[in-house]
């Protein structure tokens, strides 16, 4: 059994290893590539310290990490100081349950839950935003305590009893025994918890996403937000450093582990440790080491933290919450404008960029109060229903006189009649891009994506608009259904596609299409034009049946507490030369005359982005649903998205019983252990 044994070892660590390995190598490649080594480099490191969103999410989760380490600790030794001394088996036992169901518990529960309780509690103290820096907080605290009192309660369960107790015949209070005697005892675990906090804490992503507000970025968000479109090496590089941080940390907190366990059975034995042996000294006490450790590790994290907070700067100016959909503007990549960059040294405004996906889940953010957003930038139907519900501000253009520039056919559109609540930004159309490698012959309608041939490498939109959109065109139906049976019949063209597809994706189409690892798909126009200059096998077309033409336009939602900043922020954007670096950057189509005259004469002539009379005469656009329609097609989705006529239902109950059976299986081997022991 042994040479299984180191096989099936070593298949574990290559499992293990392999990825972390060719992520570290491809973060020094000098090239862009993540498959192809072009030669060995720190480029991408230094692109890495040259991010100023970079070094400010950085900033955030130290300060978080350090916060949350500290706290926990605190809170989680007095805790385990408090169960230890719990007298009755069941309240330590019901103790125990109750500290340890944040470890068990899945964290997307954990995350979504703690959310609803701090939207909940912001809404009847009458907050504006609920989500803040103490949100986060409060939920890292949450999730690191179990793990701190794991590590305590074992000391106090094996450090002499008596001492303490002497300590107070001979006149210590309690406090003051605890802390010349037991805490010296426990330090180790103290301080292993607190490690343990810090690192828990440095690398979450699911809770920190749900509980953070608008703003505050961690780390691993910042990651999260780098790959939702194409990957490059810089996103390595920060993935490489992480690792090795949260390495050391572990490495630190096993070594004091073994430390203590080699010293107690040298007490046991009345020896000294075969360290101690060997060098013929004394063996240091840990209590001491410990001490020391902790300094240093504070005193280093906090040294950080104030370098990194001088180099930041202060937090006394005014900041702007600003909402945008992904790679959405000119963000100083590829030699490109940083528009926010620029924004903030012209005005002195910090701006808190974050994004989003898809307009719902935009109205989600809002709708739940979680998140405050002084500048936000919907599609065009969105904006109807965000008017009607009175989710928007209405806007003082004479804080935007840059709204001139703006094309007279784009003004006062169905969505927003008088312009009172928005200023047009870009324009998109949806199509059909495909691998020309991978499709013999270029498809021309919507109906080629329910083609059999192309089964299991069909992207479809992971949108209930967009989608839903795409099966009306094949059906010959309105992409504004009036009624339920109508979302109903169109849903089922849906359910009937299913099967074909490879995935529903949104920004994750880049990596996908770019890659080669899906022949056909769905996307936006000027998506379409960045994927196709880095993959230049794709191609793009737009169906016969006609395309959805989409309005992004720039609001200022109604909690908005910088209004006069926002519509600041909304005029710059209208600057000829800022809509011009947009432009070019993302590729979609501007809304300003003027910009498209001193556009690249690439882009300023792509078909994509500037699509004929015939083409553009067949372009619908998306209407506010009646509350009712809206509802059904929310859940008509979530059943299609959820829809398997394989019988995943049998598979589900299978695995059910045999998690089950699995479960009574365990507790009869435990309660046999304990008959045995009896006798």
């Amino acid at each position: 059994m042994k040479p299984i044994a180191k096989v099936y070892t070593a298949i574990l660590f290559l499992f293990l290893f392999a990825p972390i390995v060719i992520m570290l190598v491809f973060s020094f490649n000098s090239g862009n590539s993540l498959s192809v080594l072009s030669g060995f480099s720190t480029y991408w490191y230094k692109e890495l310290f040259h991010d100023a969103n970079t070094l400010g999410a950085l900033r955030n989760t130290l300060i978080l990490a350090l916060c949350a380490a500290i706290l926990s600790t605190i809170m989680g030794t007095a805790a385990a100081v408090g169960m230890n001394k719990l007298r009755s088996k069941y309240m330590k036992a019901a103790m125990n349950t109750v500290t340890n169901l944040p470890m068990v518990n899945p964290e997307i529960i954990t995350g979504i839950s703690l959310m609803l309780m701090f939207v909940f509690a912001g809404r009847l103290m009458g907050m504006a935003t609920s989500l803040n820096f103490g949100t986060i907080l409060i939920a890292h605290i949450t999730f690191c305590l179990p793990y701190v009192i794991l590590q305590v309660l074992p000391k106090l369960h094996r450090r002499d009893k008596a001492l303490p107790e002497a300590a107070m015949d001979l006149g210590c209070t309690p406090f003051r025994a605890f802390l010349k005697v037991e805490l010296p005892e426990i330090l180790p675990g103290v301080l292993t918890g607190m490690i343990m906090a810090f690192t828990l804490s440095l690398d979450d992503f699911v809770i920190s996403y749900f509980t953070s507000g608008n703003g505050f970025e961690t780390l691993p968000i910042r990651i999260y937000n780098m790959t939702k479109k194409t990957v490059t090496p810089k996103m390595y590089a920060l993935a490489t450093i992480i690792f090795f941080v949260i390495l050391l940390l572990l490495l630190i907190t096993n070594l004091m582990d073994d430390d203590a366990v080699r010293e107690r059975k040298a007490q046991r034995r009345g020896t000294k440790s075969k360290a101690a042996q060997a060098s013929g000294k004394k063996h240091k006490p840990l209590s001491d080491r410990g001490r020391k450790v902790l300094a240093g590790s504070v005193l280093g994290v906090a040294a950080a933290l104030i370098l990194v907070v001088s180099v930041a700067g202060g937090s006394d100016t005014l900041e702007l919450n600003v909402y945008n959909w992904g790679e959405y503007i000119s963000n100083g990549s590829d030699d490109s404008v940083d528009v926010v960059d620029a924004f903030e040294k012209l005005t002195g405004i910090n701006v808190n960029y974050t994004t989003f996906d898809s307009n719902e889940s935009l109205y989600a953010k809002l709708k739940s109060g979680a998140a405050n957003y002084d500048v936000i930038i919907p599609s065009d139907y969105m904006v109807s229903k965000m008017i009607s519900e009175g989710m928007l501000a209405k806007l003082n253009y004479d804080n935007i006189p840059n709204f001139q520039s703006i094309d007279e056919s784009y003004r006062n559109a169905d969505y927003d009649p008088t312009n009172e609540y928005s200023v047009p930004y870009m324009l998109c159309t949806t199509g059909i891009i495909y691998n020309t490698t991978m499709v013999d012959q270029a498809p021309t309608s919507w109906a080629d994506l329910w083609d059999e041939q192309y089964a299991d490498n069909i992207l479809m939109f992971n949108n209930s608009r967009d989608a839903y959109a795409i099966a009306a065109f094949k059906a010959g139906k309105s992409i504004n259904p009036e009624s339920t049976e109508e979302v109903d019949e169109v849903v089922e063209e849906l359910k009937a596609q299913k099967p074909l597809v490879q995935a529903y994706v949104m920004d994750e189409i880049f990596d996908k299409m770019i890659g080669g690892e899906a022949a056909i798909g769905v996307y936006y126009s000027g998506d379409a034009i960045t994927m196709i200059d880095d993959n230049p096998d794709l191609a793009w077309v737009f169906p016969e049946e006609g395309s959805v033409l989409s309005v992004d336009s720039m609001c200022v939602p109604a909690t908005s507490e910088n209004q006069e900043a926002a519509e600041m922020f909304i005029n710059f954007m209208c600057e000829v030369d800022v809509g011009k670096a947009n432009a070019e950057y993302i590729g979609y189509t501007t809304s300003m005359q003027a910009v498209w005259e001193v556009l690249d004469e690439d882009l300023k002539y792509s078909e994509i982005a500037f699509p004929s009379e015939e083409i553009e005469a067949k372009e619908k656009v998306f209407t506010a649903l009646s509350d009712d329609v809206n509802s059904e097609l929310d859940v008509k989705w979530s059943e299609m998205k959820s829809y398997d006529e394989g019988g995943s239902g049998v598979v589900f109950l299978m695995l059910l019983l045999a998690m089950v059976a699995l479960a009574c299986f365990n507790i009869w081997r435990k309660l046999r252990k304990k008959s045995r022991n009896m006798y």
